[in-house]
């Protein structure tokens, strides 16, 4: 991912990012047709043409780390140093981006035209745009949205026996409001089945739609849980901010937890800069590096504001660690 980050600007040092900070240097100590005996590169043809047609050395490093992919299914072992997304995330990012060179045509040469491929094979997965419902916001750092399935990026992708499940509801939900045959206990355990498979049952204007459940954590803040002190101001926070609004998530992974994490905006507001600017969340420091949002957490310190007006308001990370020790599930 080093040698992917360098294709947009050239240079080592891209700041401090953690999620997608890309590493020193190039993978591979040999180039394209170099030979600091130890022979030619494994990775590129030895018959090199004119320099004048060659590709930029970048975009040869980006090259040999998407041929090291495809040839072991693994992603370049420097990655793992920057960045905290899960592996099946690093993973998805190559299988995308090497997609997407192989049917590239012509194939780029310059850093420039690597920087369009990687961003074109990206955005496929890092970008989503979701309707967010008020009763779907748990607190003040993560909610869920759903997605119906007649849209055709879903539809393909939901198994068969969830569309069996969905019918034998719909008879048993029928018979029932029929009042032919009440089973409300094998209704509620198709729904619970649904739901631990990632769907729900919506009932829209008298219609019952088919959705798809997403888990969305929100990047670098970590909020007060709803049992905390000021929890239920920071989830409040966050409900005035995308409750009832379509909200667009730039994903960088999934949690330990199942759950997608991103960056959020809405209404042309990037939802974590507000929520720390207002005092209505801590800087996750932990899984965030990111100046701007020690920055923000500062300024919010300094005014008191939000959960800052108390001197020293307890952090949620420590929370969560000791409801676990009296072995309390939390997330």
């Amino acid at each position: 991912m080093g040698n992917i980050l360098k294709c947009f600007t050239g240079e080592d040092d891209h700041g401090d990012d953690d999620y997608y900070r890309p590493s020193s240097g190039a993978r591979y100590g040999l180039q394209a047709g170099s030979d600091h005996g130890h022979g030619p590169s494994p990775y590129v043809d030895v018959d090199q043409p004119a320099a004048a047609s060659r590709p930029h050395h970048d975009v040869v490093s980006l090259l040999q780390d998407l041929l090291y992919f495809e040839s072991t299914s693994m992603v370049p072992e420097a990655l793992r140093q920057h960045v905290t997304s899960s592996k099946k995330a690093q993973v998805k990012w190559y299988r995308n981006i090497l997609e997407a060179y192989k049917n590239m045509r012509p194939q780029p040469k310059t850093p420039e035209e690597a920087a369009q491929l990687i961003t074109t094979a990206l955005s496929r997965i890092q970008r989503a745009d979701l309707l967010v419902h008020h009763r779907c916001i748990g607190d003040g750092d993560g909610f869920s949205a759903y997605v119906d399935t007649a849209d055709p990026r879903e539809s393909a992708n939901v198994a068969l026996e969830v569309h069996e499940m969905v019918i034998d509801y719909q008879k048993v939900h029928h018979r029932t409001q029929a009042r032919t045959h009440r089973d409300y206990q094998k209704a509620r355990a198709l729904l619970r089945s649904l739901d631990e498979a990632g769907y729900k049952i919506i009932n829209i204007s008298g219609e019952d739609i088919l959705a798809k459940k997403y888990r969305i954590r929100m990047r670098g803040i970590d909020a007060p849980e709803l049992e905390m002190t000021y929890g239920k101001e920071s989830k409040d926070a966050l409900v005035k901010l995308i409750g009832g609004k379509r909200v667009t998530i730039h994903v960088y992974g999934l949690d330990q937890f199942g759950r997608y994490v991103g960056d959020i905006y809405c209404d042309n507001v990037f939802v974590q800069e507000r929520m720390l600017k207002s005092g209505h969340a801590w800087h996750f420091k932990t899984y965030d590096k990111r100046p701007e949002f020690a920055q923000w957490e500062r300024e919010a310190r300094a005014a008191h504001r939000g959960l800052w007006a108390s001197d020293n308001p307890e952090k949620p990370w420590d929370w969560r660690r000791e409801q676990r020790s009296s072995n309390i599930q939390v997330y």
